[in-house]
């Protein structure tokens, strides 16, 4: 389209020429102008889109939140802050798009002034010579005059909209450099296929931060489980418990030190490798659309008396059995139709078909209620007996009866011992939060 606008220019030009000579005197002067104008609005124009274009972004987000917790939105009454705050959000996007609507007019102005120089030149040439010139070129030279102003506008503007709209591409293009996570996969890799076989995990002076340039969130911690220990991590909240288990799947990667679990230093293995040998039972239950087959065994390599054996010791069996498509049922996105307590079990039960030799429960009865939670926590003592496993504990009770507990304080190991050890010393840490939790 803008090589045929364009086209339709020259051969204007070209026959307002050959009709009148003398216009080529003026052409490259109001090229020239034309040129300037139209480089002026596209630099300012590219500008103004981008501010444009990043003040859009946070309507989107914050459109999508509402959408998501528009239940807890109308339980708290705040509809109408939500609602400002979404005007405000338009309001500040609509003080960004306002600008490239004055720019446009800009520009229609200055281009109808060369649009009408070239009309006037035309015309004026014509009239000059017009004891010498035929009546019909002169009448074909100022109609085609006539309409290159409009001509114009559509050139400009469809080559200013190519480049003030590749803003979305360089947008693309900067997401496309940003740092990548380490390969999923290593060549030649002489990773042992049943590792880990102990599940011994051991932190070396680790230390990590969340991007370049913040404070570190662990600060040199050193510590070892032994294969099959039950470990409980507890510590006020940002003391460093999530983090830690971040760290042990790669999602956040180390700033000093090592993690060795049975032999093998983590930073060495690729993401599949190292994440695929773990288990993690998150806070934040995790499902996706389609049933709750594909949900609980998603690369279909489980019979299905074993995803029925994992559902009764996940406490699920009664309730699945129940639903009409049994482990068939549909699941809507994020698992809206089941309450948060019993996606928690499904992802409970997902751990039990994985069952590796490390497993890493990240506050995973925050959501249950207490007699839910015992239920749990006697699954994983009797199904993941051989197992590793590692507890970030909501609520003290579920980690008393683990071998050790690391008490975390600002990225910092304060405390590592048995809870029998740490309970008997009235000034430590542990006993002081297990007496605020009524435990001793």
């Amino acid at each position: 389209m803008v090589k045929r606008v364009g086209r339709f220019v020259v051969a204007t030009l070209v026959v307002i020429t050959i009709s009148t000579p003398i216009f080529s005197a003026v052409i490259l002067p109001i090229g020239i102008l034309y040129y300037a104008v139209q480089r002026f609005y596209v630099a300012t124009s590219r500008q103004l889109k981008r501010l444009e274009s990043v003040s859009r972004s946070p309507i989107y987000s914050h459109f999508g939140e509402s959408i998501q917790g528009a239940q807890t939105i109308r339980a708290y009454s705040v509809q109408d802050r939500f609602i400002g705050e979404s005007e405000a959000r338009v309001d500040f996007n609509q003080v960004c798009y306002f600008p490239s609507i004055i720019a446009n007019r800009w520009l229609a102005v200055r281009l109808e002034m060369v649009g009408n120089l070239i009309i006037l030149f035309a015309a004026l040439f014509a009239v000059m010579g017009r004891e010498t010139m035929n009546p019909g070129l002169v009448g074909l030279s100022v109609s085609y005059a006539l309409q290159i102003t409009q001509t114009l506008n559509w050139l400009v503007r469809m080559t200013s909209d190519v480049e003030t709209n590749i803003v979305a591409v360089e947008r693309i293009k900067e997401y496309g450099e940003t740092k990548q996570e380490a390969p999923w996969e290593l060549q030649n890799s002489t990773l042992p296929r049943d590792w880990p076989e102990q599940g011994r995990v051991e932190f070396q002076d680790f230390q990590v931060r969340y991007r370049e340039g913040l404070d570190l969130v662990l600060k040199g911690i050193s510590f070892t489980v032994e294969g099959g220990e039950k470990v409980g991590i507890v510590g006020r909240t940002g003391a460093g418990k999530s983090s830690l288990t971040l760290a042990l799947f790669r999602i956040i990667e180390s700033a000093g030190g090592k993690i060795i679990i049975d032999g093998q230093d983590i930073s060495q293995l690729g993401l599949h490798a190292l994440r695929s040998r773990l288990t993690i039972i998150p806070q934040d239950p995790v499902l996706f659309s389609g049933t709750m087959r594909i949900n609980l065994d998603p690369f279909n390599v489980h019979s299905d008396e074993d995803i029925w054996t994992a559902l009764e010791h996940a406490h699920l069996k009664a309730f699945v059995k129940g639903l009409t498509a049994g482990i068939n049922h549909e699941v809507t996105e994020g698992g809206e139709n089941l309450s948060v307590g019993q996606r928690q079990l499904i992802c409970l039960a997902r751990a039990l078909l994985r069952k590796t030799k490390v497993l890493i429960l990240d506050e995973a009865t925050a959501a249950v209620d207490l007699e839910t939670d015992d239920l749990i926590q006697r699954t994983i003592r009797t199904e993941f007996k051989d197992c590793t496993v590692l507890t970030i504990a909501h609520r003290l009770n579920t980690i008393m009866d683990s071998d050790k507990v690391i008490v975390l304080d600002k990225g910092q190991i304060t405390e590592y011992a048995a809870p029998g050890e740490l309970l008997q010393n009235k000034s430590s840490a542990f006993y002081s939060m297990a007496k605020d939790a009524g435990l001793v």
